[in-house]
């Protein structure tokens, strides 16, 4: 791609998820995330492959169709209350609709089904891209409606997305679907939480954010996208290959690694609010999930692929890509835990 034109398309995220984030009304907010969109469409498209334009293709019509609710839900607002404001959304069927269409934007259960398959076809550099940063405007706008929002709803999206999550990735063998299913489990963890402590869907979303950055660059410098391929990381990259396994550990929660923190605040907090109920159907769901992390890490550390492999063949050739986020995005996977207290009382 012309470099003039994929420096347009990154500004134009950044302009679009900037727009979002600064907004108070909701047609300038909905501007923002149709900015968004427009923006990563070419982005997916680029490689001129028949599995990218239909991912394309799928992301495009889910993106529009959840902007076209968000607008008429809006309006719908705007009109029986007199108020664009996006705290201020108050009739109940308005702000019922906006969460569901922001749930189908970051693909919570049960409106999940595109971002497996989208998420396929995409190269592993843009996989990164949907799995983070297209995340942050919807979540702007559903903490600033969590307070309106019916509390039965988040809770029901929050258990469906983590057991989904957890149950989707159960057999799986492509990687970006396994990280897909990952990433609705984590969504839903961050939205069982979002009406008892908002401080705390910010600080998971912080924490997933890292993790599944740390796993895109780690499969972008091994270039792999299928567990068999993993089967043959460890005699070309050991230290990498450890440092994933560690990652993938820390993505299933286990102490004392980074991704156990939220885990651990969010089941003490819905603990606290007397929902013993919820904490364990979502701790039941984080083993379902650690199930499938725990196959990638036994595939990755444990096993030499037996039969001929179809990929090409790992040399062990110094890598020419740039290892300095991955380096950062690692530390931070492996290495918070300790710091839980000074995060605690910053809530």
């Amino acid at each position: 791609m012309n470099p003039y034109v994929l420096t347009t398309l990154i500004l134009s995220l950044g302009l679009g998820t900037t727009l979002t984030f600064a907004s108070s009304h909701w047609l300038l907010a909905w501007m923002g995330l149709e900015i968004n969109t427009m923006a990563i469409i070419p982005l997916m498209a680029q490689q001129h492959h028949p599995r990218a334009t239909e991912a394309t293709t799928k992301y495009f019509l889910t993106q529009a169709t959840a902007a076209a609710m968000i607008l008429f839900a809006s309006t719908m607002n705007a009109w029986t209350m007199g108020d664009w404001n996006i705290n201020q959304i108050s009739h109940p069927l308005a702000t019922t609709t906006v969460t569901l269409a922001l749930a189908l934007k970051i693909g919570l259960a049960p409106m999940h089904f595109w971002l497996p398959e989208v998420l396929q076809g995409l190269n592993l550099t843009t996989g990164l891209v949907l799995s983070t940063w297209q995340k942050l405007a919807p979540f702007a706008l559903i903490l600033q409606i969590s307070q309106n929002t019916n509390p039965a709803l988040l809770t029901t999206l929050g258990v469906m997305s983590a057991l989904v999550g957890g149950w989707g990735g159960l057999n799986q063998t492509q990687l970006r679907k396994l990280l897909a299913y990952s990433s609705i489990a984590h969504l839903g963890w961050m939205i069982i939480i979002l009406q008892f402590m908002p401080a705390l869907t910010l600080l998971n979303l912080t924490i997933y954010i890292t993790m599944t950055s740390t796993m895109f660059l780690s499969l972008k410098i091994m270039a792999s996208t299928k567990i068999n391929s993993l089967a043959l990381a460890w005699p070309k990259t050991p230290t990498l290959t450890t440092l994933i396994m560690l990652s993938l550990l820390s993505l299933g929660g286990l102490p004392p690694l980074t991704g156990f923190m939220p885990k651990w605040l969010i089941l003490q907090e819905l603990a606290k609010q007397d929902l013993p109920i919820t904490a364990t159907i979502m701790a039941m769901s984080a083993l379902l999930s650690l199930f499938f992390y725990l196959r990638l890490c036994y595939t990755t550390t444990l096993t030499t692929f037996p039969n001929t492999n179809n990929t090409t063949s790992p040399w062990r050739l110094k890598s020419t890509q740039i290892t300095l986020p991955l380096t950062i995005t690692i530390i931070l996977t492996l290495m918070l835990l300790p710091v839980t207290p000074a995060i605690t009382t910053m809530f």
